[in-house]
Order: C-alpha cells, then structure tokens, then sequence
C-alpha cells in the first residue's frame, strides 16, 4: 500500500532546524554614519531605545533569497540527519523572491537536490513562516507528505528606503528553516491564522512590474504606530486562539518564539500572556527584523545555545503586511 493511505492520520513534528546570516554585518553606528551622508539624523541610542535592534545583516549585490534559503536549509536536513532527496515538499515563506516566477522554493529545491518533490512559495509577509509551517502540517496530515522543508527567507535590504529612517533601521536580510516530519505523536498541536486586507496600506511596498517597468513605489513604507497598535492585540488573540484550539493553557507554554520586529512589542504581548521575558526567545538586537525568516532564525538560536530542549511547548507567532497574523503551538 501507497505510504499516504497508511498515514491518513499522521502528525507533524519537527525534527531539524537551520538558520543562515550573510557574513556583512552592519552595527547602528555604521548605518547611523550612512544616513548621515544623506542628511538623516539618527544614532545608535535612538534604534536601540525604540527597537532593541543593534545590527543587521545585509547581503551583497551578486546573493539572492535562494542562497541564504539553501544554506538554512542544508543546516536544518543535517541536524534532523535526513538528505535532500528524502524531502517531498518544500515551502519558501518570502517576500523578496528571486524572481517574478518560477518561485524560490523551485530554486532552492534544484540548489540542495531535491528535485522532483513539490515546491511552491507563500507570501505573507512576517506572518509567512507561520503560514508555511501550518500549510506543511496540514499537507503532512492529510498525507500528501512525509518530510516537508518549510523556509523563511528574505533580503529585506532591497526593498528599503535609506532616506526614512523609521523604517531602514528596522529591517536586514536572512534565512532560517525546519524539517517537519510525519509522526505518530503530535507535534505541532494547532494553528490559528488570520488575515484582514482593509489594513493594506499600513505596511507595504505598493510597486510592480508593468510592461518591463516598475509602476508604482518599489519602497517599503509603513504606518509604524498602527503597526504597533495591531501587532499587540491581535498577537494575544492568535495565542488565546491556539492555546484554546489545543486545550492547552498559558502557564503550559515554556518559551514563546514571536516574530523579531521590535522590542516593544514582544515585550506586550509577554505581557497580555503574563509571560516573563525570560521565557521569550530574542534574537532582534542581532538581524533586526527579517521578516518571514525571523521566527525559524530564533527558533534555530534556540535550539543550538540549547535554550529550548526537547519536550517542551512552543508558541510561535508572528505578524506582517496584509494585514497577517497567526500562531502555531507545538511539542518539540
């Protein structure tokens, strides 16, 4: 009998994760030193202070979404002691693809040699990874897979405009992954994501191309206090909602993942959780915000500083432009 007859009822865990950053780091300092060249005022005390960023990676001119995503995902097959031919499904979380199409996921899967398995992108902006990640359980749990790839990549250093500093400083480049395998016993427990596109302007980047010209600003822009003001409400929400989905409470979590777009507001939601941040992993004060990569980025932290251990119960979380939101919560 085919596997995916027999694995109907199959769960999802993961098993491996990978992480990349582009060697280029840029401290505040030298990006407060760039601005000043154009006239912008910034410093060091003032990104720290409203962010908690203290550097970011930024790619050079010749590297793509795909190299970091390969390099994350090679990292992510090794630890869960698997190979690339072993994969029957890769998922890209992007919004800086390489190319208009075919999608990243088609490139990263011919770079690692995975050839032949289903690949496609997802493009929810920071909420991505925890699209993906929900997409490739419910493909594993319907047994339409059985090793699924799900990547977070993105070079954010492209879209950036260096003439507004609320947002330049905001945001760097980078690639995080993980291996989720059909299992026996739940891993991921439940997922919970939303989305409500009346908030489309508050953060985006509203360019295309129009007959071999970009119409339309190629530049990200946002509207950072309404960013702010959704970011911290709905994230409660998303977690009320998948702890309920789960029957799981709030003092079982033991470490809460949350998209790493600032400070502050992974600071607010630890507390509308009445979680204290020692059970918060942060990572933004080393690659600022990197959008769909940053949840799997610090997921991947975790796991090798040996901060998170088997065993344990995650809450993932993220938001992004759309305006997007979810949460996965899962056993490692």
């Amino acid at each position: 009998m085919e596997w995916h007859k027999r694995h109907m009822t199959s769960f999802s865990r993961i098993i491996g994760t990978g992480s990349y950053l582009p060697p280029h780091r840029v401290s505040n300092d030298e990006l407060v030193l760039q601005l000043a060249k154009d006239g912008i005022e910034s410093s060091d005390d003032w990104i720290v202070e409203r962010t908690g960023i203290r550097a970011r990676h930024f790619v050079d001119e010749q590297t793509k979404t795909s190299d970091l995503a390969a390099v994350a995902a090679r990292n992510a097959l090794e630890m869960a002691g698997i190979s690339a031919k072993d994969i029957d499904l890769i998922i890209v979380a992007t919004s800086t693809p390489d190319m208009i199409f075919p999608s990243t996921a088609c490139i990263v899967q011919n770079k690692i040699g995975a050839n032949g398995c289903a690949a496609f992108d997802v493009q929810a902006v920071c909420s991505g990874f925890i699209y993906a990640l929900s997409v490739a359980d419910a493909m594993i749990r319907a047994g339409s897979a059985k090793n699924a790839l799900v990547i977070g990549a993105e070079v954010f250093s492209r879209l950036l405009n260096f003439k507004d500093r609320t947002t330049c400083v905001l945001f760097g480049d980078g690639a995080g992954a993980v291996v989720l395998q059909a299992s026996e016993t739940p891993g991921i427990l439940a997922s919970s994501l939303h989305a409500d596109g009346k908030h489309v302007d508050v953060l985006c980047v509203p360019g295309t191309v129009v007959n071999g010209q970009i119409s339309g600003s190629p530049l990200l822009t946002m509207d950072g206090q309404a960013v702010f003001k959704l970011a911290v409400g709905l994230l409660e929400k998303a977690a009320l909602s998948v702890l309920a989905k789960a029957g799981r409470t709030k003092e079982e979590i033991n470490w809460l993942i949350p998209h790493q777009a600032n400070i502050r507001i992974m600071q607010s939601t630890a507390r509308k959780l009445a979680l204290p941040m020692e059970k918060v992993v942060v990572t933004v004060h080393d690659h600022g915000n990197t959008s769909a990569a940053s949840i799997p980025l610090a997921f991947d932290h975790a796991m090798r500083s040996g901060q998170i251990k088997k065993g344990e119960t995650l809450l993932l979380e993220g938001v992004g432009g759309g305006f997007t939101w979810g949460a996965v919560l899962l056993d490692l």
